[in-house]
């Protein structure tokens, strides 16, 4: 027999325990139904789905973006006098010159100069000739500029009749002071000419010299209103919605690079031994495995087209192609992906021929800032640029595809649903967090979702 004592607990905790069994019953019940919509609380992980049906990168939830940092985006007033004048020497392609032009717009303000409009030099490889004012709005960049650094289309004439002196930085390497070897050469001369070391670190220039670089890079820098046009007509006969994809495999790429790919054509192998020369000679052994490992091997067309199937990317989707001249096995990317556009295919014959190479690089950049997804196989000059604007704009859906992880997968042996479940999960990863931009951090602040 129970002494009283101990009925009452036991009577005192049933009751007690009852409502909370009933309630634990009820939630177990209501989570476990099959309900018409998954449950908020049960979302399943990325590996249950099939990398290339049911789940689409662009629809995956960001728990990380990047915006334009607000503190640049106020202008911080230069001194009143100033050092000099300075024209920034520019060479190569459109967006080369449009990276000397960025950084040389944070030297103009950090050594305290007048900048004069800067000059695009002739670059034979590229077979161009346009300058600064045949793609970018003078105007446009004059004003945006103005608080930050100030630029003048004209010098005064006694400075205007002599040849600048000529300061190049290209092949200064680490990191080196442009206050103390550039600045004297300013106050001598007065006025200079100076090409930007390629690869300066802007992180430690002061505050107000890399709100100038943001300012002039970010919002400064518009085409001019004939190219705008231009490129305004290409973009609306581009079937909406589209995909703009920046695909890199041209010979003298290739030959760059170093990499063996024995799966080629012989005539894309040809003409990669054409352009290899005598210092581009192909890796080998170990130094060819670690190599390509490190993510320095550009994708093919069918490895291209390989991951963005991986990503859940419909094959019917339309795609802008922005590329040059020369792209090698196309015909593995177009066997899958049909809806293709170029520029060629879009403008008439007359306007095409008539294009400078910068022209048409303007035109590329344009198109892939606007489009609804921006995909590219290599991170060069031009895909910073276009990163950087979409972020700007608040296009997210922007992503640069892994060598180096589809490298690493193939190396150990991945293929067919295998490896594009790994490279599914490897682009989740990177799309969710907002990685793989490399933004510039003085200009980019990351924004957790």
């Amino acid at each position: 027999m129970w002494s009283t004592a101990a009925w009452w607990w036991a009577h005192h905790h049933i009751r007690l325990l009852l409502p909370a069994l009933f309630l634990a019953a009820a939630l177990f019940f209501f989570l476990a139904s099959p309900r018409s919509s998954p449950s908020f609380f049960a979302l399943p992980a990325s590996r249950e789905h099939s990398p290339s049906g049911s789940r689409l990168i662009w629809a995956q939830r960001r728990l990380a973006e990047w915006r334009p940092c607000e503190w640049w985006q106020t202008a911080m007033p230069a001194p009143s006098t100033r050092n000099g004048y300075i024209r920034i020497d520019c060479y190569g392609g459109l967006n080369q010159l449009r990276r000397d032009l960025c950084d040389g717009i944070a030297v103009a303000r950090l050594l305290n100069a007048t900048m004069v409009l800067p000059k695009f030099e002739v670059a034979a490889y590229w077979n161009e000739s346009s300058g600064f004012a045949d793609v970018f709005d003078v105007d446009h960049f004059i004003e945006q500029t103005r608080g930050y650094v100030e630029v003048v289309k004209d010098m005064p004439e006694e400075i205007s009749l002599k040849e600048p002196f000529k300061v190049d930085c290209r092949k200064r390497k680490g990191h080196f002071d442009y206050v103390e070897t550039v600045l004297p050469a300013l106050l001598e001369h007065r006025y200079i000419s100076l090409t930007p070391a390629m690869s300066q670190r802007k992180d430690r220039y002061p505050a107000h010299a890399k709100a100038c670089y943001c300012q002039g890079c970010y919002n400064a820098l518009q085409l001019n209103k004939k190219v705008e046009a231009k490129a305004m007509e290409l973009l609306q006969a581009i079937p909406k919605p589209f995909l703009s994809l920046h695909l890199r495999f041209e010979p003298d790429m290739v030959a760059y690079s170093r990499c063996e790919y024995s799966a080629l054509s012989s005539k894309s192998l040809d003409v990669i031994e054409a352009a290899r020369g005598e210092d581009r000679n192909v890796l080998i052994g170990d130094a060819a495995r670690l190599w390509r490992n490190r993510g320095k091997c550009p994708l093919t067309p069918s490895e291209t087209a390989f991951i963005l199937q991986a990503l859940g990317i419909p094959t019917e989707t339309n795609i802008y192609l922005a590329a040059g001249d020369g792209l090698m096995e196309l015909e593995g990317f177009t066997s899958i992906y049909k809806n293709m556009y170029t520029k060629s295919s879009l403008l008439t014959h007359e306007d095409f021929e008539r294009m400078h190479g910068n022209t048409k690089a303007a035109l590329d950049y344009y198109v892939s800032v606007n489009s609804d997804a921006y995909v590219t196989t290599f991170f060069g000059n031009m895909d910073k640029m276009v990163t950087a604007m979409r972020t700007m704009q608040g296009l997210q859906k922007t992503l640069v595809l892994s060598r180096r992880a589809f490298a690493n997968y193939t190396a150990a042996g991945l293929a067919g649903d295998q490896l594009a479940k790994a490279m599914w999960d490897a682009h989740r990863e990177d799309y969710i967090m907002g990685r793989g931009l490399a933004l510039p951090e003085h200009c980019f602040c990351e924004f957790k979702l």
